[in-house]
């Protein structure tokens, strides 16, 4: 019954893209181009549910994308390029081939083995010309780039021996920059800090943490603060640009007390 359900629920949503696609304006002008940037916003907008942990949000927001998955597929289908049914089916095979301890006889007991075991199977099919790093999107954020690179990379063993090695890195790339400051050489230190926050994503993936996601943890927390900063000069009667440094900090203490 609940397969049923969800085959009807597919059937429906297929339809209602062939009739918005043949008599809506909007949809029927549309293109791959067209719907590229609506796609990356729709991600994100998931994105931000999911910090959130807004089941309803999320549940919006993955019909929202699931959209632009048919919307696409509709587009491959009108140039005769693929349809649904083939973008389902390579799905299909991709994960099935990708699972060989699932489905053949490779093992793979933890996480770390499977991950691993996922990333050599996608390097021996897909990125025999283009190389290990080839496969990483060019259009995703520098952050999440530089732990998809650091993340390929380890999987050829390119890696630090011990995580704890990773610290005499990002010593070095901070003396490096802190060097290249009293230069004065601006392009020159654009690249020493870049080379500084890759060996932080670095280390952070070798301790087990998103940097995309600690990053945006501290971007929400500074916001709360500085906003309770703000209410706070306010009942003073005075706003931040008002307040000397001092004052300034002992808002900054008190906001962040109050979350303790």
């Amino acid at each position: 019954m609940e397969q049923d359900r969800r085959l009807e629920a597919t059937a429906r949503l297929l339809e209602v893209m062939n009739t918005l696609r043949a008599q809506c304006p909007w949809d029927r002008e549309q293109t791959f181009d067209s719907l590229r940037s609506n796609t990356i916003e729709e991600t994100y907008e998931l994105a931000d549910a999911l910090l959130d942990h807004n089941m309803e949000g999320i549940r919006e927001e993955l019909g929202d994308l699931l959209l632009h998955v048919v919307f696409y597929a509709k587009l491959g289908e009108e140039q005769g390029a693929f349809d649904y049914t083939d973008v389902v089916n390579a799905l299909c095979d991709k994960l099935i081939y990708r699972h060989p301890h699932i489905y053949g006889d490779i093992h793979a007991d933890t996480p770390e083995a499977v991950k691993e075991n996922w990333e050599a199977l996608k390097l021996r099919k897909k990125n025999r010309k283009s190389g290990t790093l080839g496969g990483v999107p060019r259009s995703l954020p520098a952050l999440v780039k530089a732990l998809r690179i650091g993340e390929k990379a380890a999987a050829t063993g390119f890696d630090w021996p011990r995580r704890e090695a990773v610290w005499e890195k990002v010593k070095e790339e901070l003396g490096e920059a802190e060097a290249e400051m009293r230069s004065g050489d601006r392009e020159q230190l654009e690249g020493e800090f870049g080379d500084l926050f890759f060996a932080l994503v670095n280390a952070a993936r070798l301790y087990g943490i998103d940097p995309e996601s600690a990053l945006e943890r501290t971007n929400r927390k500074f916001i709360r603060r500085f906003g309770r900063m703000e209410q706070q000069a306010e009942a003073e009667g005075r706003t931040l640009h008002e307040l000397p440094l001092e004052r300034m900090e002992e808002l900054w203490q008190e906001a962040k007390r109050e979350e303790k």
